[in-house]
């Protein structure tokens, strides 16, 4: 099994936090937003993942380091493959088709979920959805009777279905999808510009591939600082009871912590209340503070503050009565 992940886009309405890391990196209770994806990925496919490929922009030798690093701690292969330009999904996803062979899994690493199946590697391909209250908005799917998809339908204008596709998909056969994909490139099929994955999808269905839907429990988006703090919130709520999330060097001076928290090595809080629903990088001090439903990043110090639905970026300073903000790496905010 093969897990594809496209991810070269930066995010620009994550900035400032996306003008010096990746957004999927932007971390979510204490893990990267691609690497909590892939860990929920390899829990439910229900087989050996061999290779996980990463599709990028120019995020630097660390950034590629780290997320080699993630494939290796599930026992994958690591492989960085380059989008130089932002044509599309299909164009996106063919940038790693030599890691397209065999059953195959991609994955967008803007989005998380919570599933509690096993994926059904038999199945010829599998488009996860998830019931939404407003479709407009969203890809969905139509169904027959047998439960099969028999349409894509993007951003419908009027009701045709709920069940949003969510960006994550199983292949059976990744060097159908290689080809499919790659008949998209040489013809110039695009839509306004752009090779879509759509497209691909439609073109393997009328060939008689069969799609069915997999459904989540949970979809949770990490498109701006409100949805991605409040992802922060719902994932902090599923993983108390599942992982370790405070660590044991915190130093705690006059000082509670609400769960559920995540709170990384080398945390000091003084004087201050944290949580709920709050992510605090390693090394970052906080005092004289109360702290709800945020995400505070490494090495940054927060002061006098009363503070909830905000982002706070890596080695950021702030000290004063802002309420809800979101502050960029190495910023400094007084008043």
């Amino acid at each position: 099994m093969k897990i594809i992940v496209p991810m070269a886009g930066r995010g620009s309405r994550l900035r400032p936090h996306t003008l010096t890391v990746p957004k999927p990196l932007i971390p979510i209770a204490g893990k990267p937003i691609v690497q909590r994806l892939v860990e929920d990925i390899v829990r439910v496919c229900g087989q050996k993942v061999d290779e996980i490929a990463f599709i990028i922009g120019d995020f630097g030798e660390e950034t590629e380091r780290h997320l080699i690093d993630v494939a290796e701690k599930l026992g994958a292969k690591g492989t960085i493959y380059y989008q130089d330009e932002p044509l599309g999904t299909a164009h996106a996803i063919l940038c790693a088709k030599r890691s397209m062979n065999g059953p195959c899994v991609v994955a967008f690493a803007d989005t998380l979920f919570r599933a509690d199946f096993t994926l059904d590697a038999e199945a010829e391909g599998v488009i996860w959805v998830k019931q939404v209250a407003d479709p407009s908005a969203f890809g969905v799917i139509k169904m027959d009777d047998e439960g099969v998809i028999t349409d894509f339908v993007e951003k419908p204008k009027e009701f045709v279905s709920d069940l949003a596709i969510i960006g994550i998909y199983f292949f059976r056969d990744g060097e159908l999808l290689r080809d499919e994909l790659q008949y998209l490139i040489d013809n110039d099929i695009t839509d306004k510009g752009e090779y879509q994955l759509t497209d691909a999808l439609e073109n393997m269905k009328a060939k008689g591939l069969k799609f069915v839907p997999g459904t989540v429990n949970e979809w949770m988006d990490c498109g701006n600082k409100d949805v991605t703090v409040d992802t922060n919130s719902r994932m902090l709520g599923f993983l108390q009871n599942e992982e370790a999330l405070i660590s044991d060097d915190v130093v705690l001076e006059n000082s509670k912590i609400v769960e559920p928290c995540y709170i990384g090595p080398g945390v000091t809080l003084r004087n201050s209340t944290v949580g709920p629903n709050v992510s605090v990088g390693r090394g970052t001090v906080i005092e004289d503070s109360t702290i709800q439903t945020t995400i505070i990043q490494e090495d940054s110090v927060i002061s006098n503050m009363n503070l909830e639905n905000s982002m706070i970026g890596n080695k950021a300073v702030l000290n004063g009565k802002f309420k809800s903000i979101s502050l960029g790496d190495y910023c400094r905010l007084e008043g």
